[in-house]
Formats: C-alpha cells, structure tokens, sequence
C-alpha cells in the first residue's frame, strides 16, 4: 500500500494593520486558543503560538494537502471577527495584508518553539522590525521595502 509521507513545519508572522499596538493581554491566551482552534480544525498542528501587541508567531506542522495562502486567510478573516464579536477592542482591529512564512526542518523544532513562547522576553533587545528583516535575511527571501509590513517607528 503507498501512501503520503511529510513533514513540513512553517513558521507564520504576520501583524496587526498599521503595526498598532492592539493586542492586550488580558485577551491574547484567549486569542491564541481560537487561532490553534481553526488551525486543528483544518487538520493541521498547532505547534506554538505567541506574539507581542503588534504581531503574532504560529509554528505548525502541516499536511501536504494544506494551502498555506488558503490557511491564514481564514485565519485572519476569523480571528478578527472574533475580536470584533467578543469586543476584545475599543479600536477597530484587523491584520495587515501579508505574512511571512519560513520552514524548518524537524531538527530545528525546540529551537523555533522556544523562540515563539520567549517572544515577549526576546523582544526587550529586538524590535519587530529587525527580528522580521533579520528572518528574511537569514531565508535568503528578496523582498522589496514597499512590500513589507508597515513600520511605525518608535518615538
């Protein structure tokens, strides 16, 4: 009997529109637990998730038969309805159109999952701006400056 043998696992970033701080924690484990939700829902495994107020890591494992673009759509699309519906926001809350997504071999698994849920340590040395261009640097992606994220700069 054949079959299909995989493993894929990709790290996803991706940020709130405008790179506003909206992310409160009071709300963001529960946040977190409706995205692995609608990850598991459509069959893939969550392997870690976290972020900070302006973006948001989720590492998973996914089946070949994933559309990854079709994934965090739905995603996005529902995690904002569920902001929107839980009133989780005084703001007006939404993504930012665009991701990052980064593979990893089976290896490097603690290694990425340690990273994702120290996010909130890591980030008193980094900002998001340079640990997102140091990502794309370290994956060899060319990318140009008006497709990235829009950065708000630190005053």
């Amino acid at each position: 009997m054949s079959g299909t043998f995989s493993q894929i696992y990709i790290q996803i970033v991706f940020a709130v529109k405008g790179r506003q701080s909206l992310i409160n924690n009071s709300w963001e484990e529960e946040l977190y637990k409706y995205i692995t939700g609608i990850v598991q829902n459509k069959g893939q495994k969550m392997l870690a998730i976290n972020g900070m107020p302006d973006h948001i890591h989720i590492f998973i494992g996914m089946k070949p038969s994933c559309c990854l673009s079709d994934l965090v759509r739905e995603v996005k699309k529902s995690s904002n309805e569920f902001i929107k519906d839980k009133k989780f926001c005084s703001r007006i809350f939404s993504w930012q159109e665009g991701y990052g997504a980064f593979s990893y071999s089976h290896s490097a698994l603690d290694n990425v999952i340690a990273y994702i849920m120290d996010q909130k340590e890591h980030h008193h040395v980094k900002t998001f701006e340079e640990e997102y261009l140091n990502m794309l640097k370290i994956f060899e992606i060319e990318f140009k400056d008006e497709y990235l994220f829009e950065w708000i700069q630190d005053e």
